[in-house]
């Protein structure tokens, strides 16, 4: 692209140049020709008053010599009245020529060697046509000629460098940014996610760097997505494999039973390392349909019942409240309970067996509020809490569960809240917008019944109506 703005600009110059210079350099020697020949004329008439009064030789020749040069000019009157014919200076226009002037008594130039004579017809006192002759050298009619057709030359080089000098600017502008944009793509490909453009160069060329780095910034997003989708749906694991840990402490002693328990916390383990894994990129929440969304009410009523069993295994006291009634929420009933497993699990996780727990929902005008507060030592420090990927530090701690709550309550324009309960210990308070926009929902789970712990597995995997 820079060569061919170079070759263009410089076919135009040189044609703007050769269009311009040609005919000016034409004009220029025409006006050196019409100098030559009016200083000719001028000298010409200078001489014309002295011959309409006198015809005496040595007189005429003072007028001569003072009119110009007696090398360059010639007069030639002719014989009558008794008067011979008279020649003064040097001839060099031929005979034919002078009696023609002489005859129609019009100035006339011809060529002769060396250049040009002025032929200018003067009447003479007795009636005869006297001819005056001035000599032109070549010299003085293209004097000054080279020197302008030199100076045009010199101009018009000028301007084709100085037209190919800013091409080549211009094209170093254009393709600069091009190379950029290209060598940025090339990165973008190869993996390199980082790679950028600068937003800079000719209009069309800047538009197109900021629409590659846009691109670039939803690559980098869905990437991102993509990893926190894998991230989240490993932590809905987690429940699975807490019910596989129980069980397994209800199978005694044996080969058996001890290849079990390795055998769960070797999937365990997995899991965690695929959560940390994918835990630094943060899932985009698709709009749910029209009518999506789910009764809050039911999904806490179905999670008690799950985590119920539990509890009582555990000696821990429960209690719901507010879920007697239906309380619909723009939020996928799949991930209104996952949200419930995370909070619920890390009571079970962080907090001593025999520690109270409760769940309530509260309906407004303008907000559904879900709180699960526990007895336990409470969250020292709520914002580390909030921080996703940061667990604390034990096994099975991923450091997610309370980043899909999170984002589960600002999916509908809500936030979540951590306090300090009345049971005395850490309450998560959820603030869903029953107006926001309801995630799209991400998948099927099961429904329970209030079980014992051997049978937790079976009652987890039965299948229930969404």
């Amino acid at each position: 692209m820079r060569w061919a703005l170079v070759k263009v600009s410089l076919a135009v110059t040189t044609m703007v140049v050769l269009a311009f210079a040609v005919p000016l350099g034409l004009v220029i020697r025409e006006m050196a020709r019409d100098r030559a020949f009016s200083n000719a004329e001028r000298e010409a008439a200078a001489v014309a008053p002295a011959l309409s009064i006198t015809t005496d030789r040595d007189q005429l020749e003072r007028v001569v010599a003072s009119a110009g040069s007696d090398a360059g000019m010639a007069v030639h009157i002719p014989a009558g009245d008794g008067q011979e014919a008279m020649e003064l200076g040097r001839q060099r226009a031929a005979d034919e020529d002078i009696a023609a002037v002489r005859k129609l008594g019009r100035a006339s130039t011809t060529g002769v060697a060396g250049g040009s004579t002025l032929l200018q017809p003067v009447a003479l006192s007795t009636g005869e046509i006297a001819v005056v002759e001035v000599y032109v050298p070549e010299a003085d009619v293209t004097n000054g000629v080279g020197t302008a057709w030199a100076v045009l030359a010199g101009v018009g080089v000028a301007l084709v460098l100085g037209s190919v000098a800013v091409a080549d600017r211009l094209g170093v502008r254009m393709v600069r940014p091009a190379k950029r944009l290209v060598e940025g793509a090339r990165e973008l490909g190869e993996g390199k996610l980082g790679a950028r453009v600068p937003e800079e160069g000719p209009t069309e060329l800047r538009l197109a760097a900021v629409a590659f780095n846009s691109m670039a910034d939803q690559v980098v997003q869905l990437l991102a997505n993509e990893r926190e989708l894998a991230a989240d749906l490993s932590h809905r694991l987690r429940t699975p494999l807490t019910v596989l840990r129980l069980n397994t402490a209800s199978l005694g002693e044996g080969p058996a039973a001890e290849q079990t328990r390795t055998a769960v916390e070797q999937l365990e383990r997995e899991v965690d390392t695929i959560i940390r894994t994918a835990r630094e990129a943060k899932p985009q929440t698709a709009a749910a349909g029209p009518g999506a969304g789910c009764d809050a009410a039911e999904v806490v009523r179905e999670r008690m019942a799950f985590w119920s069993a539990l509890a009582e295994d555990e000696g821990r006291t429960w209690r719901v409240a507010g879920a007697d009634r239906p309380v619909r929420i723009p939020v996928a009933r799949a991930d209104l309970a996952a949200a419930l497993d995370a909070l619920l699990g890390n009571v079970f996780r962080h907090t001593p067996e025999g520690t109270a727990f409760a769940v309530d929902v509260h309906n407004g005008e303008d907000a559904v509020i879900v709180l699960v507060s526990d007895a336990g030592p409470g969250i020292p420090d709520p914002a580390a809490a909030m921080a996703r990927g940061r667990g604390s530090g034990s096994d099975g701690s991923t450091g997610l569960g309370l980043d899909i709550v999170r984002r589960l309550a600002e999916a509908t324009g809500g936030d979540v809240r951590i306090g300090s309960s009345v049971l005395g210990g850490a309450e998560v308070r959820i603030w869903i917008h029953p107006a926001g926009r309801a995630p799209a929902s991400r998948g099927r789970r099961g429904q329970v019944r209030r079980r014992r712990p051997g049978r937790l597995a079976a009652a987890y995997n039965r299948p229930r109506s969404d």
